[in-house]
Protein backbone atom coordinates (compact mmCIF):
# COMPACT_ATOMS: atom_id res chain seq x y z
CA UNK A 1 0.00 0.00 0.00
CA UNK A 2 0.82 3.44 -0.62
CA UNK A 3 0.51 6.69 1.17
CA UNK A 4 -0.55 9.70 -1.34
CA UNK A 5 -0.23 13.05 -0.99
CA UNK A 6 -3.47 14.86 0.70
CA UNK A 7 -4.55 17.76 -1.69
CA UNK A 8 -5.35 20.92 0.72
CA UNK A 9 -7.74 24.13 -0.24
CA UNK A 10 -7.28 26.54 -2.10
CA UNK A 11 -6.67 23.63 -5.39
CA UNK A 12 -9.07 23.93 -8.19
CA UNK A 13 -8.69 20.15 -8.41
CA UNK A 14 -10.82 19.66 -5.24
CA UNK A 15 -13.20 21.69 -6.62
CA UNK A 16 -14.06 19.26 -9.25
CA UNK A 17 -16.78 16.74 -9.52
CA UNK A 18 -15.73 13.26 -9.40
CA UNK A 19 -16.77 10.57 -12.04
CA UNK A 20 -18.58 7.30 -11.74
CA UNK A 21 -16.67 4.17 -11.29
CA UNK A 22 -17.77 1.70 -14.20
CA UNK A 23 -16.77 -0.99 -12.40
CA UNK A 24 -14.82 -2.22 -9.33
CA UNK A 25 -11.50 -3.60 -10.50
CA UNK A 26 -7.97 -4.29 -9.24
CA UNK A 27 -7.14 -0.55 -9.90
CA UNK A 28 -10.02 0.50 -7.61
CA UNK A 29 -9.37 -1.94 -4.95
CA UNK A 30 -5.90 -1.03 -5.29
CA UNK A 31 -6.52 3.23 -4.66
CA UNK A 32 -9.21 1.96 -1.95
CA UNK A 33 -6.33 0.66 0.01
CA UNK A 34 -4.08 3.39 -0.38
CA UNK A 35 -7.03 5.75 0.36
CA UNK A 36 -7.31 4.02 3.77
CA UNK A 37 -3.53 3.51 4.04
CA UNK A 38 -3.14 7.75 3.48
CA UNK A 39 -5.99 8.32 5.75
CA UNK A 40 -4.76 6.32 8.81
CA UNK A 41 -1.36 8.35 8.30
CA UNK A 42 -3.30 11.50 8.38
CA UNK A 43 -5.20 10.30 11.66
CA UNK A 44 -8.00 10.74 9.76
CA UNK A 45 -11.61 9.16 9.67
CA UNK A 46 -12.91 9.61 5.88
CA UNK A 47 -11.57 10.29 2.68
CA UNK A 48 -12.53 10.58 -1.11
CA UNK A 49 -10.28 9.89 -3.84
CA UNK A 50 -10.64 13.45 -5.19
CA UNK A 51 -8.48 14.44 -2.08
CA UNK A 52 -5.40 12.37 -3.23
CA UNK A 53 -6.17 13.43 -6.79
CA UNK A 54 -8.14 10.54 -8.32
CA UNK A 55 -11.04 12.58 -9.46
CA UNK A 56 -13.23 8.96 -8.85
CA UNK A 57 -16.94 8.70 -6.99
CA UNK A 58 -14.81 6.66 -4.38
CA UNK A 59 -14.76 7.05 -0.65
CA UNK A 60 -13.39 5.20 2.27
CA UNK A 61 -14.43 5.92 5.98
CA UNK A 62 -13.18 4.08 9.27
CA UNK A 63 -14.72 5.64 12.92
CA UNK A 64 -13.55 2.59 14.55
CA UNK A 65 -10.03 3.70 14.61
CA UNK A 66 -11.08 6.19 17.39
CA UNK A 67 -11.66 2.62 19.32
CA UNK A 68 -8.17 1.55 18.06
CA UNK A 69 -9.72 -0.90 16.13
CA UNK A 70 -9.81 -0.84 12.21
CA UNK A 71 -13.19 -1.42 11.16
CA UNK A 72 -12.98 0.41 6.91
CA UNK A 73 -16.61 1.23 4.75
CA UNK A 74 -15.85 1.27 1.15
CA UNK A 75 -17.80 3.53 -1.04
CA UNK A 76 -17.93 3.46 -4.59
CA UNK A 77 -20.10 5.35 -6.74
CA UNK A 78 -22.17 6.29 -3.37
CA UNK A 79 -25.86 8.32 -3.71
CA UNK A 80 -27.77 9.46 -0.44
CA UNK A 81 -30.98 8.15 -1.56
CA UNK A 82 -32.97 9.24 1.67
CA UNK A 83 -31.98 11.90 4.36
CA UNK A 84 -33.96 12.46 7.44
CA UNK A 85 -34.84 16.13 7.91
CA UNK A 86 -33.59 16.51 11.30
CA UNK A 87 -30.60 18.33 11.84
CA UNK A 88 -27.48 17.10 13.95
CA UNK A 89 -24.53 19.57 14.29
CA UNK A 90 -21.05 18.12 14.45
CA UNK A 91 -17.61 19.99 14.73
CA UNK A 92 -16.28 18.94 11.07
CA UNK A 93 -12.48 18.93 10.39
CA UNK A 94 -11.30 17.84 6.91
CA UNK A 95 -8.07 16.59 5.58
CA UNK A 96 -8.17 18.93 2.71
CA UNK A 97 -8.25 22.31 5.01
CA UNK A 98 -5.78 21.44 7.69
CA UNK A 99 -6.10 22.61 11.29
CA UNK A 100 -9.33 24.36 10.70
CA UNK A 101 -12.60 23.49 12.37
CA UNK A 102 -16.71 24.15 12.17
CA UNK A 103 -20.04 23.66 13.83
CA UNK A 104 -22.17 22.11 10.79
CA UNK A 105 -25.43 20.92 10.54
CA UNK A 106 -26.65 18.41 8.52
CA UNK A 107 -29.78 15.36 8.38
CA UNK A 108 -28.94 13.26 11.20
CA UNK A 109 -29.96 10.32 9.11
CA UNK A 110 -29.20 9.14 5.72
CA UNK A 111 -29.65 6.15 3.26
CA UNK A 112 -27.06 5.37 0.84
CA UNK A 113 -26.71 2.72 -2.02
CA UNK A 114 -22.95 1.91 -3.41
CA UNK A 115 -21.07 -0.79 -4.85
CA UNK A 116 -18.73 -2.39 -1.49
CA UNK A 117 -14.83 -3.53 -2.13
CA UNK A 118 -15.82 -6.23 -4.44
CA UNK A 119 -18.41 -4.57 -6.53
CA UNK A 120 -21.61 -5.78 -5.06
CA UNK A 121 -24.55 -3.65 -4.88
CA UNK A 122 -25.05 -2.24 -1.20
CA UNK A 123 -27.78 -0.30 0.76
CA UNK A 124 -26.99 0.98 4.19
CA UNK A 125 -28.94 3.15 6.85
CA UNK A 126 -27.22 5.46 8.87
CA UNK A 127 -27.41 8.03 11.75
CA UNK A 128 -25.09 9.92 13.39
CA UNK A 129 -21.64 10.68 13.10
CA UNK A 130 -21.21 7.73 10.53
CA UNK A 131 -24.21 9.75 8.39
CA UNK A 132 -22.35 13.12 8.59
CA UNK A 133 -19.11 11.58 7.81
CA UNK A 134 -21.29 10.09 4.58
CA UNK A 135 -22.50 13.15 3.44
CA UNK A 136 -18.56 15.10 4.24
CA UNK A 137 -16.89 12.83 1.98
CA UNK A 138 -19.64 12.83 -0.82
CA UNK A 139 -19.74 16.47 -0.75
CA UNK A 140 -16.41 15.95 -1.86
CA UNK A 141 -17.54 13.75 -5.03
CA UNK A 142 -19.32 17.31 -5.99
CA UNK A 143 -16.51 19.64 -5.31
CA UNK A 144 -17.92 20.91 -2.31
CA UNK A 145 -15.82 21.64 1.42
CA UNK A 146 -17.24 22.09 4.46
CA UNK A 147 -16.44 25.43 4.43
CA UNK A 148 -18.95 26.32 1.66
CA UNK A 149 -21.44 25.97 4.47
CA UNK A 150 -19.91 28.84 6.20
CA UNK A 151 -20.96 32.64 5.67
CA UNK A 152 -18.33 34.27 2.47
CA UNK A 153 -16.45 35.83 5.11
CA UNK A 154 -15.03 32.62 7.02
CA UNK A 155 -14.70 31.02 4.22
CA UNK A 156 -12.27 33.48 2.97
CA UNK A 157 -10.86 33.87 5.90
CA UNK A 158 -10.09 29.62 6.21
CA UNK A 159 -8.88 29.90 2.55
CA UNK A 160 -6.52 33.09 2.92
CA UNK A 161 -5.10 31.32 5.95
CA UNK A 162 -4.78 27.98 4.47
CA UNK A 163 -3.17 30.15 1.16
CA UNK A 164 -0.32 31.73 3.44
CA UNK A 165 0.83 28.98 5.08
CA UNK A 166 1.11 26.59 1.14
CA UNK A 167 4.70 25.63 1.22
CA UNK A 168 4.83 26.06 -2.92
CA UNK A 169 3.26 29.64 -1.97
CA UNK A 170 5.57 32.35 -3.59
CA UNK A 171 6.12 35.67 -1.80
CA UNK A 172 7.63 38.69 -4.06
Amino acid sequence: MTIKKILTEPNKFLRQVSKKVDEVSDVERTLMDDMLETMYDANGIGLAAIQVGVPKRIIVIDLGKKENKNMPLFFVNPVIIKKNDKLTTYEEGCLSVPDQFAEIDRPNKCTVEYLNYEGKKKMLDTDGLLATCIQHEMDHLEGILFIDYLSKLKRDYIIKKLSKSKPDRIVV
